[in-house]
């Protein structure tokens, strides 16, 4: 029970990848705040890791609107006490090739995935420099590191995670808290489910381990960054990807 007691706060946590993580935390004894778009499914999810003995709440969120954040983030400390760690989950993709790209999508694709993580990692940041301590885990992808045709927009709000990431590290380090990224390579998600056959067959082909990652092999990562194991790595992306990008 590495985490007991802390309370964890996870965007995009109702299903995938967000749900494997919030079960390890949970199983390690920690709170957890399950948070998501989607209202329907973050109830149901908030009553199947409740069943386990879990402390959790669930709070509707759309990390790209800054007063639903800031309630959000109001709401988790009021109700558990203090928010320990931050995963910054949530993201989504609007994938077409460059010249068939719309502004639109390309705007969708920033606000949610690294507009968002802004707006959560300043608000729970201003949390946790009153406690003088705290975690914040980055979910960037292995494309921000090596792009991914196909996928400006989503490659490019996740390098920008990336930086992200070693700036709040470098600005938040004298506070006591410790902000990594983790980059997953080729995930078995409901996000990668979508992919054509070709685009699957080619992802496999290229990693060295033969296989696909799950969402555990990434909940474990996060586990790792919000334990005391890691209490002095700082500004770090680590690689969850099989050997696909070295």
């Amino acid at each position: 029970m590495i985490l007991k007691d802390k309370v964890c706060l996870i965007t995009g946590s109702a299903r995938g990848i967000g749900y494997a993580i919030a079960e390890e935390l949970a199983a390690n004894g920690a709170k957890i705040v399950l948070t998501d778009v989607l209202e329907d499914v973050l109830d149901e999810s908030v009553r199947k890791l409740s069943s386990t003995g879990a402390e959790v709440i669930g709070i509707p969120l759309d990390v790209s609107d800054s007063a639903q954040v800031t309630a959000a983030v109001a709401k988790a400390k009021e109700s558990l006490g203090s928010i320990d760690l931050l995963v910054n989950n949530a993201g989504v993709t609007k994938d077409t090739l460059l010249l068939r790209m719309s502004e639109a999508d390309w705007d969708f694709v920033l606000k949610v995935n690294l507009k968002g993580a802004f707006l959560m990692t300043q608000a729970v940041a201003k949390v946790m420099t009153k406690q003088r301590s705290g975690k914040i885990v980055n979910i960037s992808s292995v494309v921000g590191l090596m792009g991914n045709a196909g996928q400006v927009n989503y490659s490019s709000s996740k390098a920008g995670l990336l930086g992200l990431t070693k700036s709040a590290a470098s600005e938040l380090a004298g506070r006591g808290i410790c902000v990594n990224a983790i980059a997953p390579g080729f995930i078995e998600t409901e996000m990668t489910a979508k992919l054509p056959d070709a685009a699957r067959s080619a992802f496999l082909d290229n990693i060295p381990l033969k296989r696909a990652g799950s969402p555990a092999d990434i909940a474990k990562t996060v586990l790792f960054l919000a334990s005391p194991a890691s209490d002095y790595v700082t500004g770090q992306v680590l690689g969850v990807n099989g050997g696909l990008y070295m």
